[in-house]
């Protein structure tokens, strides 16, 4: 079984560099891009503690953002809470039990937020 060549065109004297990626010019190149965050409108706040040797996380899911952003507003968030955080694959990771204080915070942006999990 022969596998495929994933080779291309790399420049063209017409359009410049090429992208090998969705081959089209680099300056049009939408690889990058992604869309935003698909989800059912509804900002859910929830707390965990799985593999963190029991220190509780409060995970803040479905903000309509795209990354940049996203970690913009993350570190706002972070700053009102005064504990520290991440975000990983589009999810908001704020140490502590924050709960209480997040919804309201969020449901001034004008999201619906609702609790999750216990």
């Amino acid at each position: 079984m022969k596998k495929r060549s994933e080779g291309g065109l790399v420049f063209s004297t017409e359009t410049g560099r090429m992208c090998p990626g969705c081959r089209n010019p680099v300056a049009e190149c939408t690889c990058g891009d992604s869309p935003g965050p698909a989800g059912d409108g509804i900002v859910r706040v929830s707390r965990e503690t799985k593999g963190r040797k029991g220190k509780g996380v409060t995970l803040v899911t479905g903000i309509p953002l795209d990354e940049k952003a996203l970690k913009a507003y993350a570190k706002t968030l972070k700053a009102k809470c005064g504990t520290g955080g991440t975000v990983k694959d589009g999810v908001v990771e704020i140490q502590g039990d924050q709960r209480d204080l997040l919804v309201p915070l969020l449901e001034q942006k004008g999201w619906k937020v609702k609790r999750a999990g216990g």
